[in-house]
């Protein structure tokens, strides 16, 4: 069994987007991400400060908004109408869950589909669909570089993707499948649940239930990927994955924390990377 360390990959790809940073300067490029925060949330207000602390370490120009709760539709929108029209911002982020009064998708579609760098927008939806993708979901893509850096291929592999979310699940299941695995979605319609699993060589687990995935659930040798990020019944932060008996049938499990976290941020910042590079019309050189 081995453990697949998030935060080491993820720190050489910030590296690496470190360095191409430094290039893109001396061609007068400077990635520029903008991030819009709605509302008082703890766990929100700590995603933003982490990104623009990766802006600040990566070389990258970024701008925060931190908007009160009580923000209308409309001061929303011209926020982002500015940023679409600022052209030293190349991705924009607003950070979810908004508050309710305000609507999600009406936001993420209002934002140009060249600066929408968590890749939400249907334009962008589509293009993953069809494989003519410019930007990937950051969680999905960042599974997807730590199957690929572990040196684990899924072509021709059953994965299982545990979750149907839009943000994470289907895009889950369409990347894999555009590395020619062989996959099925479960959720919380799926029978016979365990029967399935057992079946899996990759389990991709994203169902946001504290140690859903048991042992009885897996076969040896599975590789198993947690992307939940929940508390325990003792306050403490765990995965969707029952780690700790889990783990010794696995060959491959990524930990929480310290797994697939860690690569959600260094995607969002490869992201911003591809839409400067788009924008200002320059190859990586």
């Amino acid at each position: 069994m081995e453990i697949i360390d998030g935060k080491k990959i993820s720190a050489q790809i910030k590296e690496e987007l470190r360095e191409k940073t430094a290039r893109l300067k001396e061609k007068g490029v400077v990635p520029g991400l903008a991030v819009v925060l709605v509302g008082d949330d703890p766990a929100s207000q700590t995603y933003v400060r982490n990104k623009k602390k990766t802006c600040d370490e990566l070389g990258y120009y970024s701008e925060e908004y931190i908007l009160p709760a009580d923000t209308t539709q409309e001061t929303l929108d011209a926020l982002i109408d500015r940023l679409n029209a600022e052209p030293k911002i190349h991705g924009i982020l607003v950070q979810l869950p908004l508050p309710r009064h305000l609507n999600a998708d009406h936001v993420i579609e209002r934002i140009l589909p060249q600066k929408d760098v968590d890749a939400f927008h249907p334009s962008n939806v589509g293009k993953i669909m069809i494989g003519k993708y410019d930007f990937l979901p950051c969680t999905p893509a960042g599974v997807m570089t730590l199957l690929d850096r572990s040196g684990i291929d899924v072509c021709g592999k059953k994965c299982v993707v545990l979750g149907r979310s839009n943000i994470v699940g289907k895009p889950q299941a369409m990347l894999l499948l555009h590395k020619n695995a062989t996959v099925t979605i479960c959720h919380s319609k799926t029978k016979d649940l365990a029967e399935i699993t057992k079946q899996a060589d990759v389990i991709v687990c994203a169902i946001g239930k504290a140690k859903f995935l048991t042992a009885d659930m897996v076969s040896p040798g599975t590789v198993v990927i947690d992307v939940g990020i929940n508390r325990d019944e003792n306050g403490k932060l765990c995965g969707d994955v029952d780690f700790e008996n889990v783990a010794p049938k696995t060959s491959f499990i990524t930990p929480v924390p310290g797994g697939v976290g860690p690569m959600t941020i260094a995607m969002l910042m490869k992201n911003t990377m591809t839409a400067a590079m788009i924008a200002e019309g320059v190859s990586e050189g």
